[in-house]
């Protein structure tokens, strides 16, 4: 970067050389002088480089991608700024890059500033870093005879831009790996750039890519001659330091062993080190590059703290694992000399304690020694990074309790009966209750189903049970009945109580009404009758008033395939026969659901159809029509084709339906666009459209379920979807839509690798379920049973009922017992809603590189005539060795891997 100054003897403004400090710390933390080039008049311009504000860089924002590194370097004095700018962006020289390496190193102490350093003529650096780059010669951080060949024609050799390939070698080296990397010299690195890397860097790359120090960039390029900027330096020597076990004097890494406001303490190498801390102290973990924030340091993690003074500059969570272990017995007696006997097991143990131990009760309330009574179940926590293993925590698990409180209610178990409370002062309770527990508000007993979390409590304990509580305030409760009537002014409901008595209630301003198959009910759904009213569960709230009624039966009759004598327009009046010609008077009104071969049926347009001879299907309470369907369509199972009479049947329910064709009739099936009579078959269920007179069947639409992969979700509702790598696409958006737990979702929430079950009629989509789809390997198997170990690590053991679907090797078998340990698979449902499990192809090959632009990788072919060498890689493929997980970009040319492959996509590759 460019200085520009005022000569005190003339106006004339000189313009000094790049900032040498910018990477460059005393060893005591004091700001050093950069070395400048010469002017045009023979003189040279002193700039001063400043550490930045604690904490601080004004151009490094919160959330800056290397805000992490940077910040730690700066504090152990690796790397500072100037007058609080770090200027991330910067390309970094060659010799700024060499200093930071000695500094790395933590090897200052071996410079020699008393003489100049004689250096290789093409080697000018200036006179500050000339120690440091003759230091690097001495150590091998560069190689005298590699930089003779460099192109200095433009700068000087120390001003030169450092490259990425460079830096690559120079981090390599300071990390102690020379001959590491000068081992995997005639290795492919896998990058697409691989041919413009120089061969003697290769070994570098590539181990510094295994390392996780360096990665590619876009389109899977390491290019080897771009410049390399602070930041991205700053990143590379921060992640270096976990493969060294060089020690900086300002940092520490240990195990926290106390947290308290302001301060943090920390056991380095068996002594306590106390830190302060406060709001500016910047908080990281190892595996994040964003900021994590205090509560993420928790007790016996263990810790790498940046500071001196006693105050914290930097705190990253190195291991977030607490280092403890338990040991559990029975309370025996507290002994002389700061100890307690327990039993556990068989044998008596004792155990010492400090003044830093804390003993808890069974709710994490602080208790004395003496509290704990004998035979009480003890758990005693240790400790496990020192040699000592102190006793952290001595906690009571279970005792007798005889107390009253109050507090509120957390959580109720009814499965283990138990009741978990927050009591007054803060502390988690949690007691079992038994069938005489007393439950009241007021004077007013209740069930524990009134009982809500979040309900303020008195309450009262005996040997360790719940005797009492009584609520500080009304709470919602349910009842159920049958529902008789619905005030006038829609402000009052009457129900007959199940058992017993009619019962008013007031009803609340908008009472929520829920009613299986009709969405946003209203209180004119509802069917009022003292004997054939709607079966409801009505919740009150703590007013007693109505706040939800959900209808949960309802006694209403069904009367199919009737046909229409005539109807009233005027008087609403409907007069139908049934099959064996019985007549049937209703009346229709606002509140009859209305459904024919429309998408927005009115009372107008189904009168127009409410003609002589007209089939009806209804539902009725009295002399009252529920609901009208105009029938327009049948749906059942086939049970008939009778070719030479032109008639098809249909079992539907309990009848039997026959409906005459036409050779006109259309014949709809997915998957098959001439599709005829001829390719149905008794059994097939179908859907059967009318035609206008009801009379004929105008389609059939076979009923199938298909599985899709899905691509990808585009406007309007449409999907695109794959099968046996076959794509295709249709409309969703009027299908009725489900996720894997069968919740209601919308097309947007459709995502590509979804696996989904599609219900057609005909080429109609009407139904779309989300399968849930699991890849894992099978660790264990039995005949009712699978135990499945997925990509992530975590363990799940699968109970099997109904049907068993395992493809392996081209076959469909139908027993668990066909799975093998060791065995990849993917486990769904299918169809029919068997249980599928389709068994990953196995491949053992050779790597040879991977197509970051295709995704997929290359291996070494077997015989000339191979052609079986590229593999497309899942959107997830999983690559790991053991339980170490690694990128595509970590395997090396000849690596031995084991492909794992669905449908020809691997889907895991194991490193051998």
């Amino acid at each position: 970067m460019t200085f520009k100054y005022n000569h005190p003897s003339h106006s004339k403004k000189v313009v000094s050389a790049v900032l040498a400090g910018m990477m460059a710390l005393s060893a005591g933390g004091a700001a050093m002088a950069a070395d400048t080039t010469e002017t045009g008049q023979g003189q040279n311009a002193a700039v001063q480089s400043t550490a930045a504000p604690t904490g601080l860089f004004s151009d490094i924002k919160a959330g800056y991608w290397a805000e992490k590194h940077v910040y730690k370097l700066a504090y152990q004095g690796i790397l500072l700024g100037n007058n609080g700018l770090f200027r991330p962006g910067d390309a970094v020289t060659q010799q700024e890059a060499i200093t930071m390496a000695i500094r790395f190193m933590n090897t200052e102490s071996q410079l020699n500033t008393s003489t100049a350093a004689a250096l290789p003529t093409n080697m000018q650096v200036g006179n500050y870093f000339k120690p440091y780059v003759a230091l690097a010669l001495q150590l091998g951080l560069v190689d005298k005879t590699e930089e003779a060949s460099s192109d200095v024609s433009k700068t000087t050799w120390g001003q030169k831009p450092a490259t990425r390939e460079w830096i690559t070698k120079l981090l390599i080296r300071s990390l102690n790996k020379d001959a590491e990397a000068k081992a995997q010299n005639n290795q492919s690195t896998g990058f697409a750039d691989n041919a413009n890397i120089s061969d003697s860097a290769k070994g570098y790359v590539n181990l510094a890519v295994s390392l996780d120090l360096a990665k590619g960039l876009e389109n899977n390029k390491f290019n080897p001659t771009g410049s390399v900027t602070r930041a991205q330096l700053a990143t590379f020597f921060s992640r270096g330091e976990s493969l060294t076990d060089t020690k900086y004097p300002n940092t520490s890494t240990g195990y926290v062993t106390g947290l308290k406001d302001g301060q943090i303490t920390l056991l380095v190498d068996g002594k306590t080190v106390n830190y302060v801390v406060n709001s500016n102290t910047p908080y990281f973990t190892k595996d994040s590059e964003t900021r994590a924030s205090a509560s993420d340091v928790k007790l016996y993690t263990k810790v790498l703290i940046v500071g001196s003074a006693g105050a914290a500059s930097y705190v990253e969570v190195v291991d977030a694992k607490q280092q403890m272990e338990s040991v559990e017995g029975t309370f025996a007696r507290a002994l002389s000399g700061n100890k307690i006997g327990l039993f556990v097991g068989e044998n008596y143990e004792t155990y010492t304690y400090d003044e830093n131990t804390a003993f808890m009760d069974q709710n994490g309330k602080a208790i004395k020694l003496s509290d704990i009574t004998v035979d009480s179940i003890i758990e005693v926590q240790r400790e496990t990074f020192s040699a000592d293993k102190k006793t952290v925590v001595i906690r009571v698990k279970s005792g007798i309790v005889n107390k009253s409180d109050s507090g509120v209610v957390a959580e109720v178990v009814t499965s283990g009966k138990t009741i978990k409370l927050v009591n007054a002062a803060g502390a988690t309770e949690q007691y079992t209750y038994t069938d005489n527990l007393i439950i009241r508000y007021q004077n007013r007993i209740l069930s524990l189903a009134d009982l809500k979390a979040g309900s303020t409590v008195k309450y009262t304990v005996k040997d360790s049970v719940l005797q009492t509580i009584e609520l500080n305030q009304g709470v919602e409760q349910s009842v159920r009945g049958t529902l008789v009537e619905i005030g006038g002014n829609q402000s009052t409901l009457m129900y007959k109580r199940d058992g017993g008595s009619l019962e008013a209630k007031l009803l609340s301003e908008k009472p929520e009404v829920i009613i299986n198959g009709i969405q946003d009910a209203t209180l004119n759904d509802l069917i009022t009758d003292a004997n054939n009213g709607d079966k409801v569960e009505l919740t009150l709230n703590s007013d007693d008033q109505v706040t939800r009624i959900q209808v949960i039966g309802r006694q209403m009759e069904p009367l199919n395939g009737a046909t229409v004598v005539s109807y009233n327009s005027k008087t609403k009046v409907l007069t139908v026969l049934d099959a064996n010609k019985k007549p049937y008077v209703f009346t229709l009104d606002e509140k009859t659901k209305m459904d024919y071969n429309t998408v927005k049926p009115t009372l107008a347009g189904l009168e127009s159809l409410l003609n002589d001879g007209r089939k009806l299907d209804l539902t009725y309470v009295g002399t009252r029509a529920l609901s009208v369907k105009v029938i327009y369509k049948y749906e059942g199972t086939i049970s008939n084709i009778d070719t030479t009479n032109r008639k098809i049947s249909l079992l539907s329910g309990n009848q039997t339906i026959t409906v005459p064709y036409t050779t006109a009739a259309a014949v709809e099936m997915y998957n098959k666009s001439t599709a005829s009579l001829s390719d149905l078959k008794v059994g097939d269920n179908v859907a059967v459209t009318l035609g206008t007179n009801q009379d004929v069947a105008q389609k059939i639409a076979l009923k199938t379920v298909a599985q899709f992969e899905v691509v990808s979700m585009e406007s309007n509702g449409r999907v695109r979807v794959k099968s046996d790598l076959l794509t295709s696409q249709f409309y969703v958006d009027q299908a009725v839509l489900t996720g894997e737990s069968g919740q209601s979702i919308t097309p947007s929430q459709l995502t590509a690798g979804n696996l989904i079950n599609v219900t057609f009629e005909g080429v109609t989509p009407k139904a779309v379920q989300v399968v849930k789809r699991t890849l894992a390997e099978v660790t264990a198997v039995d005949a009712t049973s699978v135990t499945l170990k997925q990509f992530n690590g975590a363990t799940d053991k699968v109970s099997v009922s109904g049907p068993v679907k395992v493809v392996k090797t081209g076959s469909t078998l139908t027993s668990l017992t066909n799975l093998t340990v060791g065995d990849r698979v993917e486990m769904t449902k299918d169809t029919d809603n068997s249980t599928r499990f389709r068994v990953l192809t196995v491949m053992s090959k050779q790597f040879w590189s991977y197509d970051g632009v295709g995704n997929q990788i290359l291996v070494k072919r077997e015989t000339t005539s191979d052609m079986n060498y590229r593999f497309a890689l899942g959107s997830n493929v999983f690559v790991h060795q053991g339980d170490n997980t690694l990128s595509v970009q970590s395997l090396r040319d000849n690596d031995n891997i084991v492909l794992y492959l669905l449908n020809n996509v691997v889907m895991e590759i194991q490193k051998q």
